[in-house]
């Protein structure tokens, strides 16, 4: 059987565009889904992707707490988001505090500029079937995805 080259991520968050980016580093043609501008949340407040809502913090840059090694292997893995926010990055000591605002409009560049995204927004209710997908929509997804993953997973 052979595998499929496209994979559907939803949720054009952290994680969704990270998932998106290193598909497409490995060959995949990935269709992206973002519920926004169509279905807003009370936390967002731009449609853009990777948009940070709460806090403009990734938290410490000493790789001797959980938070500092994360990025440390992070970047060793070639992550694209943290080398998006050393690039927006703005001063706070010795964390990785990032210009949202820049920091979106760069992930929506690489996005963009991958020739291998397309980024569709519209909710998706359903996890789809019909190809491998990732579920990366965060604690802001829709009450009819959520109630579909409870159901697909048999969990609350």
């Amino acid at each position: 059987m052979e595998m499929s080259k496209r994979v559907k991520v939803i949720g054009a968050g952290l994680a969704g565009c990270e998932a998106a980016l290193q598909l497409v580093k490995r060959g995949f043609e990935v269709d992206l889904y973002e519920m926004r501008p169509l279905k807003t949340t009370g936390a967002h407040s731009t449609d853009r992707p990777a948009e940070f809502v709460c806090s403009n913090s990734l938290g410490s840059l000493d790789p001797t707490n959980a938070s500092g090694l994360l990025k440390h292997e992070m970047m060793e893995l070639g992550s694209y988001l943290i080398n998006v926010a050393k690039e927006a990055q703005v001063p706070a000591g010795n964390a990785l505090a990032i210009d949202r605002k820049v920091f979106s409009q760069r992930v929506e560049k690489l996005i963009s500029n991958s020739g291998k995204i397309n980024f569709i927004r519209e909710e998706i209710a359903n996890i789809p079937t019909d190809c491998p997908t990732i579920v990366a929509s965060g604690p802001l997804t829709s009450d009819s995805l959520a109630d579909d993953i409870k159901a697909f997973t048999g969990s609350e």
